[in-house]
């Protein structure tokens, strides 16, 4: 089929195949939205999931649903080497002209404590050349969010944006991916913040998506963290969600599926979003016309699977050292276990050993997560010794862990990718 119409490549322009499936959680955001907006009080939203599930499309799909409801809003992505007050201050920036509140003496006090709480980013004794500058055309307020105390400074800040956004009868929204990766000391200030909001009854939302330990992250930081925010956890599609993400797209090009290829791409992808687009783009090009084939299928599996080796598997791998990369493995070694005691429905779940999760595929049962204690004895090493390069994975993203004691791969499948390596 003609590989220019590909509703499967990024930015094809079709409704992402992600968002399938997702209609409760944007149901879900409609009703906070509303709730908020008649001065009911409501928790702040995290998003939980695996690489691959469709967060950060979910995400903006979020967004999108608060710009519709005339909300200010704005959006970053937290990263280990930098703090919150930069990419917030330009967040909020941005959400206070999307209020399209009347430029007055008002507004102009919000700026300039969002400018306040910018400055104090730089070290004490920076030079002015060192200093970063947002580009707000008022004056730096003084007393407020200019403390150098990012809780106290972050309660201000939201503080004054909110009554802002209530002058205005309209709600400000602040979304945060890749949350896990702020530090302790800004989710800290994070919860202190939502919890002070809350408290008022002030327009305000954090709504933030990270990796399945970003509830622990939450909680270690403030023991009411719980109370603060509504968790979802977003999870691969059942089977007729999945169905409909792939569907949907070909039937705008006037493209259909047979029964058996949709059995196929079922097997293949076990409803994941994100595979889900990468086997449906190389199907695409590779099918000759509609109906398409499990034949098709089959035939384009391989060229799918190079592809995501180097882009979506490879590109993780090469970030972790050797020391990582033997840990990695070992952790591959160690998820399998005795395909007789699982469930033996390909991309099915069970109950592996009766302790976690596991899926099966192509007859390989492969534990979701796996004892840290289990990957020291694939390495004949002692647990305590592979402590530094379990936590560098941790913080690279490319591990996790749950629960005491368990690992688990933050990539779906990367076990069954490190076992097809050298």
């Amino acid at each position: 089929m003609d590989p220019i119409t590909n509703p499967y490549a990024p930015g094809a322009g079709q409704r992402p195949p992600e968002l399938a499936g997702r209609d409760e959680q944007l149901r879900t955001f409609d009703v906070v939205l509303e709730r908020i907006a008649r001065g009911r009080a409501e928790r702040s939203i995290v998003l939980t999931g695996l690489r691959g599930v469709g967060k950060t499309v979910l995400l903006n799909a979020l967004r999108s649903s608060a710009v519709r409801a005339d909300w200010g809003t704005g959006k970053f992505e937290a990263r280990p080497d930098q703090r919150l007050r930069r990419p917030l201050a330009a967040a909020a920036h941005q959400a206070v002209r999307e209020l399209g509140h009347p430029r007055g003496d008002d507004v102009d006090q919000v700026l300039g404590s969002i400018k306040a709480f910018a400055l104090r980013d730089a070290p004490t004794g920076a030079k002015l050349r060192e200093r970063w500058h947002p580009g707000i055309d008022v004056p730096a307020v003084t007393g407020r969010a200019d403390s150098g105390d990012v809780e106290i400074d972050l309660v201000e800040l939201l503080t004054d944006i909110g009554g802002l956004a209530a002058d205005v009868g309209k709600g400000v929204a602040f979304f945060i991916d890749e949350m896990q990766d702020l530090d302790p000391e800004d989710v800290s200030a994070l919860c202190a913040a939502c919890h002070e909001i809350s408290q008022s009854g002030l327009p305000v939302i954090v709504v933030g998506a990270g990796l399945p330990h970003l509830p622990a992250v939450l909680s270690a930081s403030k023991s009411y963290s719980e109370r603060l925010f509504r968790y979802s956890r977003i999870d691969r599609l059942p089977r007729e969600a999945a169905d409909r993400a792939l569907v949907g797209p070909a039937a705008e090009e006037a493209c259909e599926f047979t029964p058996e290829a949709l059995d196929e791409m079922y097997a293949v992808t076990a409803g994941y979003p994100y595979f889900i687009q990468a086997y449906g783009k190389v199907v695409w090009d590779v099918a000759p016309s509609s109906p398409v084939t499990a034949e098709d299928i089959r035939v384009a599996v391989p060229e799918a699977e190079s592809e995501l080796a180097v882009g979506f598997f490879g590109s993780r791998f090469e970030r972790a050292t050797p020391a990582e990369r033997e840990y990695l493995r070992a952790m591959a070694d160690a998820a399998l276990v005795n395909p007789s005691v699982a469930q033996a429905d390909s991309g099915g779940l069970d109950d592996a050993e009766g302790d976690v999760a596991a899926y099966v595929r192509d007859g390989v049962t492969e534990r979701e997560a796996v004892p840290t204690s289990a990957v020291a004895d694939v390495l004949g090493r002692k647990p305590q010794s592979l402590s530094p390069a379990r936590d560098a994975l941790i913080k690279k993203g490319l591990i996790y862990s749950g629960e005491r004691g368990l690992i688990a791969f933050t990539v779906p499948h990367f076990g069954r990718y490190l076992r097809t390596q050298s």
